[in-house]
């Protein structure tokens, strides 16, 4: 939502957590339908903004793509299990923040919701070096942190790996064997 209180993007979670972790059930799918758009939209100073929500941070090609088309800062809500959390939530929010040379503002819900089910925790901001610029405590709170985008455009300089990928190469395989 914009200043003028006017919605600027509407964005939908486009993979649905449908998987047993830690001997508990999720199924997404049952609920609600996946989203199938990858979003962008910007600040009110411009600043280009990805979309994506909790369980796509698995996926960095969504990532890539949201970098590739300008995306300076990604914004991930989240409600990570305290399984996953403790093992992957830092490590995926730094590296999608590295890989795409962004600012990854990751919003974790902690607690437990009113299913049972307990999500982690652990909000943070990460730089595009992957430097965690604000972590949350285990507890409901208010992270905030500066996004320096002159350092983003150095970063950016300096190791030039958006710019120098290549395309033409990367061939997407029909089937994923999992």
């Amino acid at each position: 939502m914009g200043p003028d209180r006017e919605i600027r993007a509407v964005s939908r979670k486009i993979h649905l957590f449908d998987v047993v972790v830690g001997g508990v059930e999720y199924r997404e799918s049952a609920r609600g339908d996946r989203g199938d758009e990858v979003v962008l939209s910007e600040t009110e100073d411009g600043v280009p903004v990805g979309l994506t929500v909790c369980y796509d941070l698995r996926f960095p090609e969504l990532y890539r793509i949201l970098a590739v088309r300008g995306a300076r800062v990604i914004a991930v809500p989240a409600a990570f299990t305290r399984v996953t959390g403790a093992a992957h939530w830092e490590i995926l929010v730094r590296a999608r923040a590295i890989e795409n040379q962004a600012f990854v503002v990751a919003a974790d819900q902690v607690g437990r919701s009113d299913e049972g089910k307990e999500s982690f925790g652990g909000s943070m901001i990460v730089d595009p070096w992957g430097e965690v610029l604000a972590r949350a405590p285990d507890e409901e709170c208010f992270v905030a942190a500066d996004l320096d985008l002159v350092r983003q455009d150095e970063v950016r300089a300096e190791l030039p790996s958006l710019a120098n990928r290549v395309p033409d190469a990367y061939r997407w395989p029909v089937e994923a064997h999992a």
